[in-house]
Order: C-alpha cells, then structure tokens, then sequence
C-alpha cells in the first residue's frame, strides 16, 4: 500500500486536520506535499459537505446545505520537477469509502447519499420539475450498493474521484473571473445563478501567507464548474486503472482532489447526484515534459479510462429530442433534449410504483448511461438515456404482464419550504 501522504482523522472538521487543505482555486496556494515523479502516494479525502450530511430520514440537511463551503479538497500535490507546458500524469491505482473501522459516522463509511438540490441551493438539472430537497441514503456492502429510500435496486459502484485538477496560472484564473463575471451581468438576481463569483467568506485556502490571505481570498475561483484545470468535471469513468493527463500551469502542478463518488450517473443530474462519500486514492504522479504542446492538449485533460467497471449487458434506453414541455421548437438544444430523455425515464419508473423524486435519485446514483446520439438533423437534437436493466430485484421490462408494483418502503426523504 502506498504511503498516505495526507491523512485525515474521520472525527475531526477538515479545517482542524494536521494538514489542511483548500476548498478554492488560486496559484498562491502552496503545494501541502511534493513527491517525486513516478512516486505513488496514499490521500484521504473528506466528503464534500465535510459531514454536513447525515444518515436520518429527512432533507432538512440538503436543504440547508452549506454550499459556500465547498469542495473541501485534499492537497496541492507538488510533483518535483514539473513545469508550465508539461501534462502531469495521474494513474488511480486504487479508490474506496473510508474504511469501516475508522471512528465517526460520516459518509462513506459504510454509507453514502444523493441529494436533490433546491432551487434556492443551487436547483439541479431538472430543476423546473424538482424545485424542492430530496435525499436518499446508501448502504455498501462491498461494491454493492443499496438503499432504504430507493427501494428493489442494488448495483455495482464505479468508484471515483468527481474532482481532481491543478492549480491556475494568475493569467487563466483572471480568465476565469473575466468570463463568469460577464455571465453573471447579463442575469446578476437568477436563482439558481448563472455562475458563481470568488467569495471570501468560508474560503479555505491550505497554508498561504497570512498577508496574503484577504488577497487571495477575493481573487480565488469556486471549485463548482469543471474548467481548463480539470476540476469539478464528475466522470465517472475516471476509476481504478485510469490514467489522466492534466496541464501544468504553475511549477509542480500542484494537484488537488476531493469529491469521492461510489456511484453516479452520467450528468450527476441531482447536482449532488452522485452516492457521496469521504474515502481514500491511490495515485501514481509522473511528469511528461513538454506535453501540452506535443500533444495539443492546450488547456484541457485527456484520459485514458479504466477497466474495472461493472459490465452490464442488457439495456432499456429513453430518448428525449429539443422541445419542451409546453411543446416549443428549440434549434439542435442537446442539454434539452437530455433533461427530455431522463424525464421520460422518471415517468416510465413511476408506473412501477416510484415516486419521480425516488425515480429521479435513482437516475443521479446508479450507472446509468447518458449519450447525445445525433446533434445534426436539424431543428432536433435526440438524446439518450440507458438503464441497466440488472441494477432491478425485478423485470423493468415492458411485458404482457404489466408493471411489477414495488413496495415504496421509507420513500425519499424530503423537505418543502
């Protein structure tokens, strides 16, 4: 087993660790730890909520979620020798939830959850038929996982990091700034916001010079979009065997990483879609010298997947074209015609006995297949939305003899406002 290079103890707030790390994007954050290329280490990450969330049956707590605090991320990770222009390489050896005889009830140990986020907080991305929290709560058991609020389903976990990046240079980060700002004039009161600017309270910034703190406070970027760095991109195909290649920006790279998954589906279309939990990685870092331009990476990631996910062999697919509910045209609108896609498949699971708030957490969590399956025939768009038909205790198939009627069990837990 790797040396763990950062660790973190399960009983304690992430701001009262040995090593504290960042929950913001700036190039004046120092590296917490630098290792040599080639090296492997061992990192413990905090959920992203820092135990915010917990294991009951209400959505009091992903109502109230504090989503200025996010993401608490385990690093930098300095590699010796790495420069700006070099791609940093990053092989997940190893991924899982924080080990069971670890002290402290925090997600993943043994446990996990997905969120419906409320408009108010953020919304999701069917935030017009779903303005309100919902949460369901996970069990693991080994890499399966199940639950008391999504009743008759069990899957295979794809383990995974949702967030892994390094650090802007100053230049990309006033890019970053430049942009969103812009976005965010031309609707500054949207709810949800369009973007979201740099804020300084609740930023956590690792170890930067106290003189330095309110600067860089103001500029750092939010970690909540993916971007040039990598980031906040949840693929969950980035599991144990892959390899990513991530621009250098800044002299060592300086890695982060947090925002551990069991599970998620393609969009992580709750927001907080995915089964979210604290847990550990095993990575292997590695400098290639010149990269971005030998490769025309540029500013992007490329990777290289693993092969350890579940394989599931039969499928139920939904497609969904770019019209809307109130059946207006849009031109070639692929994010529509997905929401379209998986609110035909919320539908369908109702007449099982579902409710779309269950149906829709279902979506989030399991490793459910999203595809934009043609994006030329003009004025539609068509997306897909693949259901793995194993995941079922039952035939979710349509058959002669009807919907199976499920036990609704506990329901979603939920919290109006």
């Amino acid at each position: 087993m790797p040396t763990n290079l950062f660790p973190l103890d399960s009983s304690k707030k992430f701001t009262d660790q040995e090593k504290i790390g960042h929950n913001r994007w700036h190039p004046d954050i120092p590296a917490a730890v630098t290792v040599r290329p080639g090296e492997s280490l061992r990192i413990d990450c905090r959920e992203w909520f820092d135990g915010a969330i917990v294991n009951d049956d209400s959505a009091d707590d992903i109502r109230d979620a504090p989503l200025d605090t996010v993401h608490v991320l385990s690093g930098p990770f300095a590699v010796e020798g790495a420069e700006p222009g070099d791609l940093l390489v990053v092989d997940i050896l190893d991924v899982g939830p924080i080990p069971q005889e670890d002290s402290g009830p925090l997600a993943g140990q043994g446990w996990g959850y997905t969120g419906i986020f409320a408009r108010k907080n953020g919304g999701s991305f069917l935030v017009d038929q779903f303005p309100d929290a919902y949460k369901a709560i996970w069990d693991f058991s080994g890499q399966t996982a199940t639950s008391r609020h999504v009743p008759e389903v069990s899957f295979t976990g794809i383990v995974h990091p949702g967030l892994m990046g390094t650090a802007p240079s100053a230049d990309l980060l006033a890019r970053w700034n430049a942009r969103e700002g812009a976005l965010i004039d031309t609707e500054p009161d949207r709810v949800p916001p369009l973007a979201l600017r740099p804020l300084p309270k609740d930023a956590i910034l690792g170890e930067v010079n106290s003189s330095d703190v309110d600067r860089v406070a103001g500029e750092a970027a939010r970690t909540a979009p993916g971007r040039e760095n990598g980031g906040n991109q949840d693929i969950k195909n980035l599991t144990k065997g892959s390899r990513i290649f991530y621009p250098v920006f800044v002299p060592g790279g300086n890695l982060s990483l947090g925002d551990l998954h069991f599970s998620q589906g393609d969009g992580e279309i709750t927001f907080c879609g995915a089964i979210e939990m604290g847990g550990f990685i095993d990575l292997r870092l590695d400098v290639l010298k010149g990269g971005m331009e030998t490769y025309g990476v540029g500013e992007n990631t490329i990777f290289m997947p693993g092969n350890t996910d579940p394989r599931y062999s039969e499928w139920l697919a939904f497609s969904g074209v770019s019209v809307t509910l109130d059946d207006t045209q849009r031109y070639l609108d692929s994010q529509l015609a997905y929401q379209r896609a998986c609110l035909h498949a919320i539908d369908y699971l109702t007449k099982f006995g579902y409710s779309p708030e269950q149906a829709y957490l279902l979506l989030g969590a399991a490793p459910i297949e999203g595809r934009f399956s043609g994006v030329v025939d003009i004025p539609n768009s068509c997306a897909t939305v693949y259901l793995p038909t194993a995941i079922f205790d039952f035939d979710v198939r349509p058959g002669p003899g009807g919907p199976h009627q499920i036990d609704p069990g506990i329901g979603a837990p939920h919290s109006a406002f």
